[in-house]
C-alpha cells in the first residue's frame, strides 16, 4: 500500500520522502484535492514496472536527467514547474 500525501506538504518534505522510497521501500502517492496526481517509486520499482509493460526508456531518461534553467518569470522554480504554470487564457 502506497502512503499518500498532499502536494502542498509534498513540497515541505520531499528529501524525507525521497529518504521513505529510497531507504524504506515505501511508494508515495502525491495528491491534489484528494486526487492522485504522481507517485514517487525506487528506480528498482520502476525498471520492473517498466519490464512488465515491456517499456525500458524511461530508466534511461531517469539517469540522464539534468538541470533544467528557470524562467525569467519564475525565478528559483525548476524549469518544468515554471512550463506547466505558463500564461493561462485571461
Amino acid at each position: 500500500m502506497a502512503y499518500e500525501i498532499p502536494v502542498t506538504q509534498a513540497r515541505a518534505e520531499l528529501a524525507d520522502l525521497i529518504n521513505r522510497v529510497v531507504y524504506g521501500g515505501e511508494r508515495v502517492v502525491v495528491t491534489r484535492h484528494g486526487k492522485p496526481l504522481v507517485a514517487l517509486v525506487s528506480a528498482e520499482d520502476l525498471r520492473r514496472l517498466e519490464e512488465v509493460a515491456g517499456e525500458g526508456a524511461a530508466v534511461s531518461a531517469v539517469s540522464g536527467v539534468r538541470e533544467v534553467a528557470s524562467t525569467p518569470r519564475e525565478p528559483g522554480r525548476f524549469g518544468i514547474a515554471a512550463e506547466h504554470r505558463g500564461a493561462g487564457p485571461s
